[in-house]
């Protein structure tokens, strides 16, 4: 496609007047189609309905004949550790399982950062000035809003196709001890879908770090959400890897079940070192009794280890295999050779990362909103919701049906054309 800025202007101006008429008909339709978040469909719901009788009237025990109904086990039922262990490849003793959101672990990670320290902490974070949190960009609009809660400043990295750029990532865990951490999504990262390298784990593990506390937030969010049987990416354990180096202390493992069966009731876990499980045991034991351990073993006799998670999300990912293939096949009939528009082709997770001529995302998010499309906000996926660049998209295709998402996707191609014209109009 000839780029826009040596079309002859009379001739761009008709294709902008096209583009604009095109865009007219799709606001005629009276759209009202979301793809803002990354929601399982009601047909992924569905898989795991056999949940909600997993657990029948009398059978309240688990493995070890512990009474589910009752007080204790802060840490968690044994049989769901299990689940988690085989899950995520991390001994059961050093998981502990919360409640159904890793994102409320998170939270209170970093409050009792703030207000008692980690477990290799000198001193509580709140009492170390203008703390840093370096955050790989494009990345998780939520892990954001957590870090700027509590007012840290989140440094942007860039990211390529093994993850986070390293020589920056060393260069400021090295040359500055404000630097408290990383906020890391290994595997699919959201919302490029990127999977980090051996060689990315294993530097984040090694590297030399001013702080003595610096953790990595090592979020397995999609660790076995892969749309493809035969692409099952596998990391190097970021625990193990830690070990080797001795720094037992810098990650901390989260995950859920939270897009494995129902996504706002799963159940969700914490994984580290010993000195790190009972740092977070001691405030743990403060802020409650037990979490709810009958859902635990309900997700317990329901995915029951690996061979059952495996074949449910097999389940998932022939449900909205299709949907991203449908997406991304429109992306490229549609945007294929324009200038300055690409977009990422991902193997798992939830998202597609589209990214629209420079300087034009806001206004793409404008037209698309004004012609009844929802999409995540521009800039939601840079801290402070700032893209420098004004480009990034996140695209979410697993909850609309087909032929709505082949609709908002349509929208969308036009909507990234059309602006993409009215900016090489003001040139």
């Amino acid at each position: 496609m000839q780029p826009l800025g040596s079309v002859e202007r009379a001739e761009l101006q008709s294709r902008a007047q096209q583009l604009r008429e095109e865009y007219e008909k799709f606001k005629d339709k009276h759209l009202s189609l979301d793809m803002s978040r990354g929601k399982p469909c009601p047909k992924q719901l569905d898989l795991s309905n056999d949940l909600l009788t997993a657990v029948g009237p009398g059978q309240y025990l688990d493995d070890k004949g512990e009474d589910c109904r009752n007080y204790g086990l802060l840490s968690g039922i044994e049989d769901m550790k299990r689940v988690f262990s085989e899950m995520l490849d991390i001994p059961a003793k050093n998981i502990i399982v919360g409640g159904n959101s890793s994102l409320t672990l998170m939270f209170d990670t970093f409050a009792r950062a703030y207000m008692k320290g980690l477990a290799s902490s000198s001193k509580p974070w709140s009492q170390c000035g203008k703390i840093k949190i370096l955050a790989p960009v494009p990345g998780y609009d939520r892990h954001f809003s957590v870090t700027e809660y509590f007012g840290a400043e989140l440094i942007n990295i860039p990211m390529d196709q093994n993850g986070p750029d390293m020589d920056l990532v060393e260069k400021l865990a090295r040359e500055d001890e404000s630097v408290k951490g990383i906020l890391c999504v290994p595997v699919y990262s959201n919302p490029d879908g990127i999977v980090y390298s051996d060689e990315t784990v294993r530097r984040l593990a090694a590297m030399d770090c001013a702080a003595d506390d610096f953790t990595i937030i090592w979020d397995n969010a999609y660790c076995v959400h892969h749309l493809y049987p035969d692409y099952r990416p596998k990391l190097p354990s970021i625990l193990e890897e830690c070990k080797k180096y001795g720094h037992e202390t810098r990650p901390l493992v989260f995950a859920s079940t939270s897009k494995i069966t129902m996504a706002g009731s799963g159940v969700a876990c914490i994984a580290a070192n010993d000195a790190s499980i009972g740092n977070i045991l001691d405030t743990l034991k403060i802020s409650t009794i037990s979490y709810d351990k009958m859902n635990q073993l309900r997700h317990a006799r329901f995915l029951r280890g690996r061979e059952g998670i495996e074949k449910l999300m097999a389940a998932h990912a022939e449900i909205i295999r299709p949907k991203f293939e449908m997406a991304l096949g429109i992306f490229r009939r549609e945007l294929g050779g324009l200038p300055g528009v690409h977009w990422t082709e991902p193997k798992g997770g939830y998202f597609i990362s589209m990214y629209a001529l420079p300087g034009t995302a806001k206004r793409v998010h404008q037209l698309c909103r004004e012609a009844g499309v929802t999409l995540t906000a521009a800039g939601a996926s840079f801290p402070y919701g700032v893209d420098p660049q004004d480009s990034n998209l996140r695209i979410a295709p697993t909850y609309p049906p087909l032929e709505e998402l082949c609709l908002a996707c349509e929208l969308l191609c036009i909507c990234i054309k059309l602006a993409a014209a009215e900016k090489a109009l003001e040139a």
